[in-house]
C-alpha cells in the first residue's frame, strides 16, 4: 500500500469513527482529493511498462528475472520490484520458487501501449 493510499485509508477511518469532527466543507475537499489521487495513479511504472513491452516482444513463454534483466540491461532487483505490481495487477503470473518463473498472461498480451513522441 502506497503512502497516499495509507493516508486516505487513515482519514476514512477517522471520518467513520468521528464524523462530528468533520465539516461538510472538509468532507467535500477530501472526496475531491481522493478523486484527484485516483486520476493521477498510473497503470504501470516506467519499469513495469518496459518489462511488459519486452515480454510482449519475445516468443519465449517462461522467464527468470535474471534473464529479463540481462536482456534489458537492468538489474534483477529492478525486474523483481516491477514484477510484483505486474503480478498483482494480473499482467504476469508467477510460478515456481527457486528460481521464480514469470509468464505473461493473456491480459498482459492484450495491453496496447500508445506510441511515445
Amino acid at each position: 500500500m502506497s503512502g497516499k493510499e495509507l493516508f486516505i485509508k487513515s482519514v476514512e477511518e477517522c471520518i467513520e469513527n468521528y464524523p462530528e469532527r468533520f465539516s461538510d466543507e472538509s468532507l467535500k475537499y477530501f472526496e475531491e482529493f481522493k478523486q484527484v489521487a485516483e486520476e493521477k495513479k498510473e497503470l504501470f511504472t516506467e519499469n513495469g511498462k518496459a518489462i511488459l513491452k519486452y515480454l510482449q516482444s519475445v516468443d519465449k513463454e517462461m522467464h527468470k528475472a535474471k534473464d529479463i534483466a540481462d536482456a534489458m540491461e537492468i538489474s534483477s532487483k529492478t525486474v523483481s520490484g516491477a514484477m510484483r505490481k505486474l503480478v498483482t495487477d494480473g499482467y504476469v503470473e508467477k510460478t515456481g520458487k527457486n528460481p521464480v518463473i514469470y509468464n505473461i498472461t493473456l491480459k498482459g498480451k492484450e495491453v496496447i501501449f500508445e506510441e511515445e513522441n
